[in-house]
């Protein structure tokens, strides 16, 4: 436990419990799908990555009579992490306890409150490893489609675009993605594209969730991840302005890992989470502060989250 300002900070599980279920369900939130979160013992250490180079080697398999057979090594890469803590603070007044107990619960309000800037700061900080310009450069790491076949002009061929950038990832690591990862302005794109109704205009169901697996039957991944995230880019005081948090001009096609737990599957980036200070992804205390007559519920997590290897994806600039 944390002696903070002389009281002390109580893990609030049930209303962490809450916010979650809410948050999966409405699938705002898709940062630690693509970066799996990976339980980490230590606040930093380092791991061992295995090369693209070793798995995808040919090498002289022939043996003479009484010979000896060629051998070689298994190439692994040190890489490490570091996990840093980020979290927010929601005071709530004894007497704006009682102010808003009869419109709402001012508990809870303040829980999503806290927790959705923490959440919000975790998914801009994987979107822009994932949506990096200058990691995913070159032929082979990024395809700029934005001139004469823009994502916005539904003439366009999306499928034949998204088939070329995964062959691209399979040329490089020897697995073709199996996640494609858009804002909520690229999914519409798709949807309204002459070509992909026309593939799927025999669907007998046309609902959102139906339209989703066709995009995934269609680009021929397991995973298609909207980004829906929306964040207020104005300054605090200003008027609210609305803008998506995973950047429409860009599309990721990825490799991600099903099991975070698992060092040994490849995948694109990992979430690393320090559980002996952290055991949540996102934990929730509360603490009192006599001083201002007021109970602090603060949201935090303790993690680093790193780019593995960008050969496991592919960029593509849409619009």
């Amino acid at each position: 436990m944390i002696d903070y300002s002389g009281s002390r900070a109580t893990p609030r599980l049930d209303l962490a419990a809450a916010l979650m279920e809410f948050i999966d369900q409405a699938q705002d939130y898709i940062g630690t799908m693509i970066f799996p979160i990976f339980r980490a013992p230590l606040k930093k250490g380092t791991y061992s990555a295995i090369t693209r180079e070793t798995l995808t080697q040919i090498a002289d398999t022939k043996r003479a009579t009484r010979g000896n057979y060629n051998r070689g090594s298994v190439g692994a890469k040190d890489k490490s992490y570091a996990c840093e803590e980020n979290g927010f603070e929601m005071p709530l007044g004894d007497d704006e306890r009682k102010l808003y107990s009869r419109d709402f619960d001012a508990e809870m309000v303040s829980v999503k409150a806290a927790m959705g800037i923490v959440m919000r700061n975790q998914e801009s900080r994987i979107a822009t490893l994932l949506l990096n310009t200058s990691v995913f450069t070159g032929s082979s790491l990024y395809t700029d489609v934005s001139g004469s076949n823009a994502w916005s002009d539904a003439a366009k061929d999306i499928i034949l675009t998204v088939r070329n950038a995964k062959q691209k990832v399979r040329a490089n690591c020897g697995l073709e993605p199996n996640a494609i990862v858009m804002s909520q302005t690229n999914i519409d794109r798709c949807k309204a594209n002459g070509g992909i109704k026309d593939a799927i205009k025999y669907t007998a169901r046309a609902t959102d969730q139906e339209l989703m697996n066709a995009l995934a039957d269609l680009f021929g991944v397991k995973h298609v991840l909207n980004g829906r995230s929306i964040k207020n880019s104005a300054k605090e005081g200003q008027s609210f302005s609305s803008s998506d948090l995973w950047s429409p001009t860009y599309v990721s096609l990825a490799v991600i890992a099903e099991d975070g737990q698992d060092l040994s599957l490849p995948t694109i980036g990992r979430t690393f989470l320090w559980t002996e200070d952290c055991p949540e992804n996102a934990l929730v205390e509360q603490y009192r502060d006599e001083a201002i007559r007021s109970d602090i519920f603060r949201t935090r997590q303790h993690t680093d989250e790193v780019l593995i290897d960008p050969y496991f994806g592919h960029l593509l600039k849409v619009v």
